[in-house]
Order: C-alpha cells, then sequence, then structure tokens
C-alpha cells in the first residue's frame, strides 16, 4: 500500500511529530511504502491565488474552482500543487496528521487541501461521495487536541468528537470519496505526563497495525438521490 502522511506541526520535537515518526516506522514495518509532506518544513504556501494558475480561462475575474479544473485540463497549475496532486494519485491511504486547532486543522492544512484537493479532478458536478474523484482510496485523521476525553460526549461540554470532526471527515475527505477510517486521537496532550504520552504513541501503534479491521464511516450514497440532488425516498413519499 502507498500511504501519504500530510503533517502540519511547526515542531520537529512535538508530540505530533513523534506520531509522525511513529507512523512512518510502524508503516514502512509492514511493507507500505510511505511519503510524507511536511508542510512546515517545505515551507507550504497555504494561499490560494490567481499565482496558482500560468493559464488562465478568465483574466479578468478569478473564479477559484473554475480556474482550478482549467488548470489541471490544460496542466497549467502552479509546480507546487501538481506535485502534491501526484502525491494524492499516488497514494492509497491518505493520513493527515495535526494538531486541533480553534475545533478544526491549521491553516496550513487547510490551505494545503484548498489548493491541491481540485475542482475537477478531486469533485466537481455529481463526483462527491461515492462518486468523488478520490474514490477507491481510503482516509484518517490522527490528532492531538488540548482537552480532555471527558470534555466531549452527548452531554459533554463541548459536544460529540464526531460533530467536531464532520467539517473535515465528512465535508472533505467523505465529499471528494475518500473510504474514511476511524481516526486516532490523543487528548490533553500539553499537560500529560511523559508516561501517559508513551502510553498514547503504543495506542497508535496499535492503531495502525489493525487499520484493515476498522470499518469506514459511512457517508452518503449518490445512488439514494435524484439527478438534482434531491432524497428519493422524499420523492417517493411525496
Amino acid at each position: 500500500m502507498n500511504v501519504l502522511i500530510v503533517h502540519a506541526h511547526h515542531e520537529p520535537q512535538s508530540f505530533n511529530t513523534a506520531m509522525l515518526n511513529l507512523a512512518v516506522e510502524v508503516l514502512e514495518g509492514q511493507g507500505h511504502a510511505v511519503v510524507v509532506s511536511d508542510l512546515y518544513a517545505m515551507n507550504f504556501n497555504p494561499v490560494a491565488t490567481a499565482d496558482d494558475f500560468h493559464q488562465r480561462a478568465n483574466s479578468e475575474h478569478l473564479i477559484y474552482a473554475l480556474e482550478q479544473r482549467n488548470g489541471y485540463n490544460t496542466g497549467t497549475l502552479a509546480a507546487d500543487i501538481t506535485q502534491e496532486l501526484e502525491k494524492l494519485k499516488w497514494a492509497d491511504l491518505i493520513i493527515l496528521n495535526f494538531p486541533i486547532y480553534w475545533f478544526s486543522m491549521p491553516a496550513i492544512l487547510k490551505g494545503w487541501i484548498d489548493r491541491v484537493f481540485i475542482s475537477g479532478f478531486c469533485y466537481g458536478g455529481v463526483r462527491i461521495y461515492d462518486r468523488g474523484g478520490l474514490k477507491g482510496k481510503k482516509a484518517m485523521l490522527a490528532f492531538s487536541l488540548g482537552g480532555q476525553d471527558h470534555m466531549f460526549g452527548p452531554e459533554a461540554i463541548h459536544g460529540e468528537l464526531d460533530t467536531l470532526l464532520r467539517p473535515i471527515q465528512r465535508g472533505v475527505l467523505g465529499y471528494v470519496g475518500l473510504s474514511v477510517l476511524p481516526p486516532f486521537v490523543a487528548f490533553h496532550v500539553p499537560y500529560i505526563s511523559v508516561e501517559a504520552r508513551r502510553d498514547y504513541l503504543e495506542q497508535y501503534r496499535q492503531h495502525l497495525l489493525t487499520l484493515d479491521d476498522r470499518p469506514s464511516l459511512t457517508f452518503p450514497s449518490l445512488d439514494d438521490y435524484d439527478d438534482m440532488l434531491h432524497p428519493k425516498t422524499t420523492l417517493a413519499t411525496a
């Protein structure tokens, strides 16, 4: 299996980087090929601008998604986008490795998605969910956060963790057709002991070793919707 790990942490000595290093060790130890996009180390530019396109379909008015399609079809995307897109095409599994910032991902990772998950290849029209451009590939989140595990749940102060992750797991990964595996999460990382962090790393090792045993999350199927994306069940009972 080909694995792309997109790493978004600025500190080489961080727990997130320890997670990255462990993932490379475990996956390569299983015989998988692993490529890492270390966004901070690469000085990856997360800002989507007109400079992303060497040849514009409309030089007067930038509609980013439409220019992505044109750039992909004409081979005129910026070099850094093309390089990351080739990694996406190569990968069978994509792991996003990051700390939670403000109930979401770091800006540099969001910018990577904005610029690399391009319209015209990853999604567009009815090229979504189980017909998305990345159908047949898998994805997984591996992240840390400052909150404690009891802060997430049906009656917890922050609500369900799945709700926090929905914009990423469904709105990004599932939307482009990826089969999304259950995430790995390490809670309260900045405040726990070294021993507790080691325990989390061992849990992550076991998580990685049992990926094949983990069922994918469930997202909509376009088979259940008509050509205008109305639910067929609603039409049948109208």
